[in-house]
């Protein structure tokens, strides 16, 4: 045992990524099996990661020496990598296939999701603009939630609460779009651009786009993964100002 802590210890970041492909490895074959894909196992993996942040200190997990490497692995550095590296492969004949329902559906979306979170965290009980910003944030994406916090320096279990936000989207939305997508013309390319840009949960729109028609998915993932990048613009910047004109 002394021997495996030490090899841990010495590549802490390797230890990282082995334990968070095994999480996400068992989210997904959960997802799959046991679930029948009703639930995202990106989704599930979040709700893992949390609950083991519960079990760490003032920094979660990484708090404990045999999973220090947790904290370099979910520091700003490689998250903020991980956004640009998404971007560096977005197609701009892609983005003009959209059209003009694409990019209204993407400003509508994120502004409604955000204001309604932001109403939220209110009746909750939060009044300070910070915390109103991060949650109503987390509203848009459990990505757009814990970056708007940490850009403006939210404390953490405001990030983690937008982060659970962000989840009970995703999950709602995969289950609820094959249950509504008659009801709503969700049946062509057009409407899947329009319903991706709304919602913008890449995980849940893809899911629920699969159960209800797989040939739409790669049109509201083309909006919905456009959504992240609008809404990691907007919060901590416009949407924040706008928030603190109103709660200081």
């Amino acid at each position: 045992m002394e021997l495996l802590e030490q090899l841990i210890g010495k590549n802490g970041l390797v230890f990282s990524f082995f334990l968070v492909g095994g999480i996400m490895l068992l989210s997904f074959w959960i997802s799959k099996k046991v679930l029948n894909k009703k639930i995202p196992g990106v989704a599930l993996a979040i709700l893992v990661g949390l609950g083991l942040a519960a079990f760490g200190g003032e920094k979660g997990v990484s708090d404990i020496p045999i999973f220090a490497g947790m904290a370099v692995l979910g520091g700003s550095m490689l998250r903020d990598f991980t956004v640009v590296a998404t971007a560096m492969g977005v197609n701009i004949h892609k983005i003009k296939q959209a059209g003009l329902a694409g990019v209204i559906a993407l400003l509508l979306g994120v502004t409604f999701s955000f204001f309604l979170g932001v109403l939220i965290a209110f009746a909750m009980g939060y009044s300070d603009a910070l915390s109103l910003t991060t949650i109503g944030a987390g509203a848009c994406t459990y990505i757009v939630g814990p970056i708007t916090g940490a850009a403006l320096g939210a404390s953490s279990d405001v990030i983690a609460l937008s982060i659970a936000i962000g989840v009970i989207k995703t999950i709602v939305t995969t289950i609820m779009t094959p249950l509504i997508a008659a009801r709503i013309g969700l049946d062509n390319p057009h409407s899947a651009i329009v319903f991706g840009g709304l919602l913008g949960t890449s995980s849940g729109v893809t899911a629920g786009l699969a159960a209800t028609d797989p040939k739409l998915v790669p049109y509201g993932a083309l909006s919905a993964t456009f959504y992240t990048g609008v809404g990691c613009l907007l919060c901590p910047s416009i949407f924040f100002l706008v928030v603190r004109a109103f709660f200081g």
